[in-house]
């Protein structure tokens, strides 16, 4: 993961804990054989290919608040 891709990655979620869930669980899709919604090179780490998908502005995200119950 390069420092750079992962500033670009939190100038659209600006949430470190946010971001580390969305990378987190593209991840795991990318490890069970889901294709990259980008184009990669052949020794790009999946890591890598999450967050330029969230650049590329390919990966969505939905913020869901808690609810009053704490539930």
């Amino acid at each position: 993961m390069t420092t750079q891709l992962l500033q670009e990655a939190s100038q659209i979620i600006p949430n470190p804990q946010l971001l580390i869930n969305v990378v987190s669980k593209r991840v795991r899709q990318l490890g069970l054989g889901h294709r990259p919604m980008v184009e990669v090179g052949p020794r790009a780490s999946l890591t890598d290919i999450a967050l330029k998908e969230i650049i590329a502005g390919k990966l969505t995200f939905e913020e869901q608040n808690a609810s009053a119950d704490g539930a």
